[in-house]
């Protein structure tokens, strides 16, 4: 009987062992396949992550090199407006000195009047007046008024006042500046 009981013993035992082996055997398959499906994931995880990371690089540099662009074509745009002011303030300046000679001024006036019928007030500085009340004495359709607020050059003014035509420092200045600009906009571009 001890025998049998040693071999039931023994039997028990192998059964144990061997039910222990499988059920480990089971919980180690589970557990590498968890593990295997835990690498999976966060392998996936790490190409998303890095997907999203060169991506957002990428759109990184495209603003960086679009706001570069739109730096370089402000800074253009300032350069441009400050030398077009620094222009049209030393048009101006020539502009008003060329006004300032009589002789110039009377030449322009003789010009802007030749073909003008009927009678003409001519507006001008006080000094500019002067000399043109001399100049144009002669024509009898022709008056001389002195105006202040000129500055340099005159005013043209026909059909009893109702058109005008301004040919002061700054209208001539302006005038020649819209007609310089697009040649000035090329140099800078």
């Amino acid at each position: 009987m001890s025998e049998d009981l040693q071999s039931l013993l023994e039997k028990i035992n192998r059964e144990g062992v061997e039910k222990a082996r499988a059920e480990a055997d089971k919980i180690i398959a589970d557990a590498k396949a968890k593990a295997a499906d835990i690498v999976k994931a966060a392998s996936a995880e790490a190409a998303k992550s890095k997907a999203d990371a060169e991506k957002a690089a990428a759109d990184y540099a495209a603003r960086a090199a679009e706001t570069v662009r739109q730096a370089e074509r402000d800074t253009i745009l300032k350069i441009e407006s400050s030398v077009t002011a620094l222009l049209e303030k030393v048009l101006k300046a020539d502009v008003d000195i060329a006004l300032a000679d009589e002789k110039t001024a009377a030449g322009l006036v003789a010009e802007a009047i030749k073909d003008l019928v009927g009678s003409v007030e001519i507006a001008a500085a006080p000094k500019l007046a002067s000399a043109l009340k001399a100049q144009l004495a002669s024509k009898g359709n022709v008056t001389v008024v002195m105006d202040d607020t000129l500055g340099t050059g005159f005013s043209v003014k026909t059909d009893g006042g109702r058109v005008e035509h301004a040919f002061t420092g700054d209208v001539i200045a302006d005038e020649l500046a819209k007609r310089l600009r697009p040649d000035l906009a090329k140099l800078l571009k």
